[in-house]
């Protein structure tokens, strides 16, 4: 299973421009998270293979503000899979676009569902990965 998971950590780097920021000439928070959703989305979905849905996140922690002329990284990696659920860590650096400096800025937990083709939750389908792994 560690291969599985290493295999699908998913990792999206973007620049900061002013259309991202708010009235304190910072990142947008709500902006932040749509970023996070989606790399959370990405990594569920490399995953498993399988439609997937975020029904629930957890402890969004914004950690320090994120400033004009910083490019963010944000990481996605599998931290347990279950028949009925997936929780995805998400994890958001940033890097100063003209030094070396880099720090965590964000993290939050996102949870996800399978959905069968009427879109309706369903049991995550394992049985082409039985070989690789037991579940965590």
């Amino acid at each position: 299973m560690e291969d599985r998971i290493r295999k699908t950590i998913t990792r999206q780097c973007r620049a900061i421009f002013p259309n991202t920021l708010n009235a304190n000439n910072t990142l947008f928070g709500g902006e932040a998270m749509k970023w996070m959703d989606e790399v959370a989305y990405i990594t569920a979905t490399r995953f498993t293979r399988q439609k997937m849905f975020t029904v629930k996140t957890e402890d969004i922690k914004f950690l320090k503000s994120i400033h004009p002329n910083s490019i963010v990284e944000v990481i996605g990696k599998i931290e347990k899979a279950d028949p009925l659920k997936l929780r995805v860590i998400l994890e958001m650096y940033s890097e100063d676009m003209y030094s070396d400096s880099r720090e965590k800025v964000m993290e939050s937990v996102f949870i996800f569902v399978a959905l069968n083709e009427h879109n309706k939750p369903m049991r995550i389908d394992y049985s082409r990965f039985e070989k690789e792994f037991e579940l965590v």
